[in-house]
């Protein structure tokens, strides 16, 4: 263990992470540097300062990552209509890469041999983490402290922080009975009675959202504007991509939009059962899809639907950096080319209805399109070999009497 010089530790400042300074300190006798990141979490990230202080931490990084997060990472891969089992946004799993890469970055600067996280040995985020760091330096070195210690509970955890004079906040009123985890993106709960697949998530768990029923009557309109697939302003006023998202975050909370309820299959193996609330990115999903349905050509959208599955689960397992990964991002962005225009969507208690698109770039032709006269502009009886030409197979094969009847 002398062999470590000095650590980075991703640092929330709460219980666990408090714990892993010391017992870094005490087990590996090595110099501890500490990174708190704001990513949107809705968390004052300053106080952190304090406590990494209080345990003699010299170095001591606090960023502020909203903009980079969602400019580098949510709008990338919302280009690609990125969902993970049909029905997840990977609010969680987006913002792994980005902590990764500044705990990198931050060893870089201080000389550091080694990083530190405070995910457990059964869950993704240890994967993602460590999978990012090792395709960034290749040669670091990882403590994962949930991998070595026997502090497996709250209470040994407490017990640990009296003996050690660790400070925490003992009195926080009410605790939660859910494992959350916050960013600009989403929040998400797991733990409790969600370890029941049966129990239904109680109301007062939700803390972005209101419940449909208690949305207002009256729907809200908003006016997307888009260019090469980012939102760039809404209802006419120009954004930043984290201005976007926390927009978005109240317009569709207010509504009751962005609940999801789920059991999802982890990278590790197991089923896990959470829940999410995603406002901005349920609207963002939405909208997206509706302006490429005017903007894209049919294969290059059948194309991208094809190949988001394969997307979405290497963000979900932890290839954000991977060369996969990034040669699907240059063909999704390319795409993107000619997505441009706007959006306007209706917000309803819980839904997400498209009440218009319109763009300069659509390949919409209403004269085509219509069901009225079109004047020529499409030739009917085309039809009638494109059909025979599309049949030619089936015509061969049930004269053979390949029949399925």
């Amino acid at each position: 263990m002398s062999a470590i010089k000095k650590v980075v530790l991703a640092y929330s400042g709460g219980l666990d992470t408090s714990v892993i300074v010391r017992w870094l300190q005490e087990n590996y006798e090595c110099e501890v540097v500490t990174f708190t990141a704001d990513i949107g979490q809705g968390e004052e990230v300053e106080p952190a300062r304090a406590k990494a202080q209080a345990m003699g931490v010299k170095e001591i990084y606090i960023d502020d990552l909203r903009e980079e997060f969602a400019r580098d990472f949510v709008f990338p891969m919302f280009r690609a209509n990125t969902i993970y089992e049909g029905e997840y946004l990977l609010g969680t799993s987006i913002a792994r890469p980005l902590i990764a890469k500044r705990l990198i970055e931050i060893a870089n600067e201080t000389g550091a041999d080694t990083i530190s996280h405070g995910a457990t040995g059964k869950g993704n985020d240890q994967v993602r983490f460590e999978l990012g760091a090792y395709a960034l330096k290749p040669g670091i070195k990882v403590i994962a402290p949930w991998r070595e210690w026997d502090l497996l509970s709250r209470d040994k955890l407490m017990a640990y922080c009296e003996t050690h004079n660790i400070p925490v906040e003992m009195k926080r009123g009410k605790k939660s009975p859910f494992s959350m985890d916050a960013n600009l993106l989403h929040i998400s709960y797991e733990g409790g009675n969600l370890e029941d697949p049966w129990s239904e998530a109680e109301e007062e768990m939700w803390r972005w959202t209101v419940s449909p029923e208690a949305a207002p009557d009256k729907a809200t309109y908003v006016e997307l504007e888009y260019q090469r697939g980012d939102i760039v302003a809404i209802d006419g006023v120009a954004m930043s991509p984290a201005t976007v998202i926390e927009h978005l975050n109240k317009v569709a909370g207010a509504n009751g939009i962005g609940r999801l309820d789920i059991v999802e299959n982890r990278y590790v193996g197991m089923k896990s059962r959470g829940c999410y609330e995603t406002p901005a990115g349920t609207v963002m999903m939405r909208a997206h899809r509706a302006i490429e349905s005017i903007t894209l050509d049919r294969e290059v959208a059948h194309l991208k639907d094809g190949l988001m599955p394969r997307y979405a689960e290497l963000i979900y397992n932890g290839y954000w950096w991977s060369p996969e990964r990034k040669l699907l991002q240059t063909m999704i962005d390319e795409s993107q080319q000619y997505v441009n225009g706007t959006v306007r969507l209706k917000l309803y208690k819980g839904n997400v209805i498209v009440a218009g698109r319109k763009s300069s770039d659509s390949l919409f032709d209403e004269k085509i399109a219509t069901f009225d006269d079109d004047a020529g502009a499409y030739n009917q009886k085309d039809a009638e070999g494109f059909i025979k030409l599309n049949a030619l197979r089936m015509r061969i094969a049930a004269n053979k009497k390949r029949t399925l009847l």
